[in-house]
C-alpha cells in the first residue's frame, strides 16, 4: 500500500475536522492554558473537536494504524503507518480571529513522513504532497505547487512565527540568516510553510517545534522542490531546530549562517 492510496481518506478526513472546527472560531468558545505557568500555550474547545473526530475515522478505518496528535497523546506508536495530527496549528491566531491557522494531517510509514495536508477550511485551501510532487487546492482553481528558485540569501524572503522562538545561540544564529535576507515576515505558523511550497517566501526559519508541528509539512515542501530539515541538516520529523528552504543553494547558504 503507497502513501497516495490515502488521498481520498486524508480529504475527508480535513472535511470532517472543518466542519468540527469552524463553529468555534470567530465565537466565544473556552481557551485554557497548558503551560502551567510558562509562555502562554492556548488549547480550544475546537482543537480537541478536531483530534477527536479525526482519530474516530482513523480507529475505524485503519485499526491497526498508529496515532500522534497534540491533543490526546500516542497510541500504538510501533505501528507501520502513524497519523500525526495537529488540529489547529496557529492556535494563538485562531484565537485572534485571524485566519491563518491550519489543521496538519501527516501519515508516517516506519518513521518517513509519506503524505502530507494542511487544511485551512475558513478560506477552502487545501495543500497536500507526498515528497513527490505538491498540490494546491482552493479559490483561483487546482495546481500543482512549486517552490521558487532564489538563489541568493540577499534576494530571499523568511518568515518565522516569532523572533521570540528563540534565545541564547539559537537566537544569534537566526540573527545571522535573518541580517542576511532582503524581506522578513513574522506570523503564520505552518500557513508560512505552505507560502514556502506555493513559492511566494524563499525560507522558514523556526525552533521547539513538535512532530505534530512538521511531519505534515515534510512531504507538501518536498514534493513542490524544496527541502526541509534541522539546523544541523538532518531529519526534520522529530521536530527541535527547523530549516526550511526552496531550494538546495539557499537551504546550504542559511545552514551555514546558522551554524555560526
Amino acid at each position: 500500500m503507497s502513501a497516495v492510496d490515502f488521498t481520498e481518506f486524508v480529504a475527508g478526513l480535513a472535511t470532517s475536522s472543518g466542519q468540527a472546527i469552524l463553529p468555534f472560531f470567530r465565537a466565544k468558545h473556552t481557551t485554557e492554558d497548558k503551560s502551567a505557568g510558562g509562555t502562554f500555550d492556548p488549547v480550544t474547545e475546537a482543537d480537541r473537536a478536531g483530534e477527536a473526530t479525526m482519530r474516530n475515522l482513523i480507529k475505524r478505518s485503519f485499526p491497526e494504524h498508529g496515532v500522534l496528535g497534540e491533543e490526546f497523546g500516542t497510541e500504538n506508536a510501533d505501528a507501520e503507518y502513524v497519523w500525526v495530527l495537529d488540529p489547529i496549528d496557529g492556535t494563538r491566531a485562531f484565537i485572534s480571529g485571524i485566519p491563518v491557522w491550519g489543521t496538519l494531517i501527516g501519515l508516517t510509514r516506519k518513521g518517513v513522513p509519506v503524505y502530507g495536508m494542511m487544511n485551512q477550511p475558513f478560506t477552502g485551501e487545501r495543500y497536500s504532497g507526498d515528497g513527490r510532487k505538491a498540490r494546491y487546492e482552493g479559490p483561483g482553481g487546482p495546481r500543482e505547487l512549486h517552490t521558487r528558485q532564489t538563489a541568493a540569501l540577499a534576494e530571499a524572503t523568511l518568515m518565522t512565527t516569532s523572533p521570540h522562538l528563540f534565545a541564547g545561540a539559537e537566537k544569534q544564529a537566526y540573527g545571522r540568516v535573518e541580517s542576511a535576507v532582503r524581506l522578513t515576515r513574522y506570523g503564520c505558523d505552518c500557513y508560512a510553510y505552505c507560502m514556502l511550497a506555493a513559492g511566494h517566501v524563499d525560507l522558514v526559519i523556526e525552533s521547539g517545534l513538535k512532530p505534530y508541528d512538521i511531519v505534515a509539512l515534510i512531504p507538501i515542501i518536498e514534493g513542490a522542490g524544496g527541502i526541509v530539515t534541522s539546523w544541523s541538516g538532518g531529519s526534520a520529523a522529530e521536530g527541535g531546530t527547523i530549516l526550511a528552504a526552496g531550494n538546495k543553494a539557499l537551504h546550504q547558504a542559511a545552514l551555514a549562517l546558522l551554524a555560526g
